[in-house]
């Protein structure tokens, strides 16, 4: 009888429409957590746009001449430096948002980002630069795993992954701002538009007010506190790292891994170093730094144009034809507007047509890992397991954009566009990890021992 009335309710709420299966804390959470991973991606975005011009003031102050290599080569050290940070600061907020729930860790890690990502705007050197963004890069870690995991927790009906992709196309809305805020304030220079990377502070306040703790999450918490005054601990309450990399949780924390590295690989090595091909495109053509600054911001908003879409309809390709098709779709039209665009000499109109492809691609396969990981993991590692199946993949991506700038001037003559190419041929290694995976489309989702049926059952999905 009760299984009766489960689906009789579940069908009257699919008749209903989406409004009746979603409730109020859902939409605030998905709110919160789109908010702040797409500051996130508009902090980082600025980055990138104004990376020649800040290597180019900040290396003869370091002793260093800019050129096109040792702009290569030092932004690109800057940039590895923020991939270690954001890959170290994802690992330690991901553990303590396993320990101590998910807002507070949210927020601290906003906090830190916030702060020393507008902070770097006063560096002299591009060694300063490259503290300063390391730092900024231990907080950026926190917001991809924990808003995932929020999202996967909060979300417990048929709507998880395409929210899921919603939350994750914040990402590219943020890269979007970014790219428009640089075309119509770029003219004030590198430093005024590194202070405006400094607005993510201000989402703290939402989150602390307007975000709950998941109910899951709290029961495990405080289950988990009940144990340890008891002296009852558990199996699943030990140190959740050493817990990923033993069975049954190793193999899909490796597929993981495999899949973030791969993507992360593709997508940094492009975003890094497509704004200087383009500057050097215009440079070739004998046109003035302003012709430069603008062709930057018109081929950012195309490339995040697409990434909106890829990012957002991820979850929506997913559900309807399976996570792994899903990811194969965007391996192979990242691979195609790749290999189309970079290894050959293009002119700046052929870039602005490839580039939305290559956001579509890019960015939806990064959405990818952040809906199907959940799926695979308790809630007592799953923060955890996202975080370091991503930090593992940044810190080999790190070496992405520095080994494509040292490659740039050692093996092809300053040709970014070939180095950038072959590094992100590495990327390939997300289609071996996907040989390996396992379809999750309709599957519940995991569930510690512990946790009471009533909350792992606050929606049913389908």
């Amino acid at each position: 009888m009760s299984i009766e009335r489960s689906t009789s309710a579940r069908n009257s709420a699919h008749s209903r429409g989406f409004r009746a299966e979603i409730t109020r804390t859902q939409w605030l959470v998905l709110a919160g957590t789109t908010l702040g991973w797409g500051l996130d991606g508009f902090a980082g975005s600025l980055y990138i746009l104004v990376l020649g011009p800040a290597m180019g003031e900040l290396l003869p102050n370091s002793g260093l001449q800019a050129g096109p290599a040792t702009i290569g080569y030092y932004g690109g050290m800057t940039v590895a430096l923020f991939l270690i940070g954001w890959a170290t600061g994802g690992i330690l907020f991901g553990v303590l948002a396993d320990r101590f729930g998910r807002t507070r860790v949210l927020s601290v890690g906003i906090l830190t980002y916030a702060i020393f990502s507008a902070l770097a705007a006063f560096a002299d050197t591009w060694w300063q630069l490259g503290i300063l963004r390391f730092i900024a890069g231990l907080g950026s870690g926190v917001e991809a795993p924990v808003g995932a995991a929020l999202i996967a927790e909060t979300w417990r009906n048929r709507f998880r992954a395409r929210a899921g992709g919603i939350m994750m196309s914040g990402y590219a809305f943020g890269f979007f701002a970014a790219a428009a805020a640089y075309a119509l304030l770029g003219e004030h220079g590198w430093r005024f538009m590194l202070a405006l990377a400094g607005l993510p502070a201000l989402l703290v306040w939402f989150i602390r007010r307007y975000v709950p703790e998941p109910p899951e999450i709290s029961a495990h918490l405080e289950a988990r506190r009940e144990r340890k005054r008891l002296g009852t601990m558990a199996a699943h309450d030990r140190f959740a790292l050493r817990r990923l990399i033993e069975a049954p949780l190793r193999r899909p924390m490796l597929i993981c891994t495999a899949l973030a590295t791969g993507a992360l690989i593709a997508f940094w090595s492009v975003t890094t170093w497509y704004p200087q091909i383009i500057r050097q495109i215009t440079a070739a053509d004998e046109l003035p730094n302003a012709i430069a600054d603008h062709r930057v911001a018109v081929a950012a908003m195309l490339f995040n144009a697409g990434g909106i879409v890829g990012y957002a309809s991820w979850g929506f390709v997913a559900d309807a034809v399976g996570r792994r098709r899903a990811f194969l779709l965007s391996f192979a039209v990242s691979a195609v507007a790749v290999a189309w665009v970079f290894p050959f000499d293009r002119s700046y109109t052929e870039y602005l047509i490839a580039l939305p492809f290559l956001g579509f691609g890019l960015f939806g396969a990064l959405s990818g890992t952040f809906i199907y990981a959940p799926e695979l993991f308790p809630p007592s590692v799953r923060a955890t397991a996202l975080a370091v199946c991503n930090s593992v993949g940044r810190y080999v991506t790190a070496l992405g954009p520095l080994a494509a700038g040292a490659i740039a001037t050692s093996w092809f003559d300053g040709d970014l566009g070939l180095a950038t190419a072959s590094v992100t041929a590495l990327g390939l290694i997300a289609v071996v990890g996907l040989a390996f995976a396992r379809e999750t489309r309709g599957e519940p989702m995991p569930a510690d021992p512990e946790v009471p049926t009533v909350h792992r059952t606050e929606k049913s999905e389908s």
